[in-house]
């Protein structure tokens, strides 16, 4: 008899759809597939958007986001779970509800506005992430301008970093990673628990296609903690895979084009 396929890692992303396919769910499920995990999604909102912005944006009901999350996580089961975009405070508070209870380490991007500028959480949904949606995550993943947002810190420097990350630590996440890609010079993140600290560098690459960054890398980092890495690892290897990513990305439309999550079949073709 042929022995049954081994069931690759599951994890669930929780986020808003992209329509241009570069950012959100999409972004989320291709990443998944890249690095050998099996994606599974809760959609929290329906987007109009292309590679020059968001020109609508649709909120499914907090019902409906329930339904979805309990249908997955009670007959599949997860072994990572990613959040995205969730718009309103209530969905905030439903879905940190539904991470309290599954068990399975969590990865938040607190996502607050797109690539193109475009705001993607009302600002009443701000105390929510702070009080109800941090403390639940095994990674928070803001970048510069949802760092701001959240704790009014901005940044200019890598002691700006430094900062920040103990504000956001500060509300409850057991690790977060200060995305410094905004700064110029390197592209530096800062991985800490408030203990341990790690700097992530890599090259400042010459290429504005790099819609979807955030969404890969929170993705990425997920994928690793479904493996059984611990959280510095998981984050280093999504690093990795991000910067192969952005150095591939593609012009589409008349904007910014996305990152390829491909890459790494490509570059072995």
């Amino acid at each position: 008899m042929t022995a049954p396929a081994p069931i690759p890692p599951r994890v669930l992303t929780v986020a808003g759809s992209d329509s241009g396919g570069g950012a959100g769910i999409q972004a989320d499920l291709k990443t998944m597939l890249a690095l050998g995990a099996h994606g599974m999604s809760v959609l929290t909102a329906v987007t109009a958007q292309n590679s020059l912005g968001v020109q609508g944006a649709w909120e499914l009901p907090a019902d409906a986001v329930r339904a979805q999350y309990r249908s997955v996580v009670d007959d599949i089961g997860v072994q990572a779970v990613k959040t995205g975009m969730l718009s309103s405070a209530v969905l905030v508070d439903t879905v940190a509800e539904l991470l309290a209870e599954t068990g399975a380490p969590v990865v938040v991007d607190p996502v607050g506005v797109s690539k193109h500028g475009d705001p993607l959480l009302a600002a009443e949904a701000l105390d929510s992430v702070r009080t109800k949606l941090l403390p639940v995550a095994t990674v928070a993943t803001p970048n510069l301008d949802e760092v701001a947002q959240l704790t009014g810190v901005t940044v200019t420097d890598e002691a700006g970093m430094r900062r920040a990350a103990a504000e956001i630590l500060a509300h409850g996440p057991r690790w977060v990673v200060i995305k410094g890609g905004h700064l110029p010079g390197e592209a530096v993140d800062l991985l800490t628990d408030g203990d341990e600290e790690h700097w992530l560098r890599a090259p400042r690459l010459d290429n504005r296609h790099t819609h979807g960054t955030g969404c890969t890398l929170a993705s990425a980092i997920a994928c690793g903690l479904a493996r059984g890495q611990d959280v510095p690892a998981a984050v280093r290897g999504a690093k990795e895979y991000v910067t192969g990513a952005i150095r591939a990305g593609f012009a589409l439309g008349g904007g910014i084009g996305p990152v390829d999550h491909g890459w790494q079949a490509r570059s072995e073709r």
